[in-house]
């Protein structure tokens, strides 16, 4: 069984797991809180209880839970054989989606590579070069070009092919709204596309 808990400042709800809920809803601290109808979207687009306390001396103490997080460190153990810091993340992209299928403890640069489009193209590793748009990935930290292409989706078609074969699955995949496109034809460096 699945719960929505609904935000307070915003139109919108995290799903997660009955087990997750329980835990939510039966936990002291938590319960005293009144955690789960404080719930706030982050400007970082996660789930997030937020409460500052007057201290003593005039200042104030800012507690901040990421939803996310707190449910990853309870029910998903950390691995011991990562490199690097490691961070819990959402695996879909979908900020909002707590289910514990979707929750992961990941390296830094791993949990890096997921989320939405950005940028004016709307497309990671794409940007308008005149009238050409430019695909450019990075790896370990160095650009590499990929190519010029006509439209801004088939440079983001490229950035996918070349994020996949760098990254495997982990890598950041572009979501483009002309999924035909993507499902038959591949972008080539001179901006058309080639049949497979």
């Amino acid at each position: 069984m699945l719960f929505k808990l609904n935000l307070k400042n915003a139109d919108k709800a995290v799903l997660v797991d009955a087990q997750v809920y329980e835990f939510l809803t039966t936990n002291e601290y938590l319960k005293s809180l009144d955690f789960i109808k404080n719930l706030r979207l982050h400007s970082s687009g996660y789930a997030v209880f937020q409460k500052s306390w007057q201290q003593p001396d005039g200042t104030y103490k800012v507690e901040t839970i990421y939803l996310h997080k707190k449910i990853t460190e309870k029910f998903i153990t950390k691995p011991t054989d990562l490199d690097g810091k490691i961070v819990a993340r959402v695996i879909n992209g979908n900020k909002l989606d707590c289910r514990l299928k979707n929750l992961e403890w990941a390296t830094m640069s791993k949990a890096s590579r997921k989320g939405k489009n950005y940028g004016k193209s709307g497309f990671r590793g794409v940007r308008q070069d005149g009238t050409r748009f430019r695909a450019t990935i990075y790896v370990n930290r160095k650009a590499i070009h990929i190519g010029m292409y006509d439209t801004a989706e088939e440079a983001a078609l490229a950035y996918n092919q070349k994020s996949k074969e760098h990254f495997g699955e982990d890598g950041k995949l572009n979501s483009v709204s002309n999924t035909e496109t993507e499902k038959s034809e591949k972008p080539t460096k001179k901006g058309k596309k080639a049949k497979e």
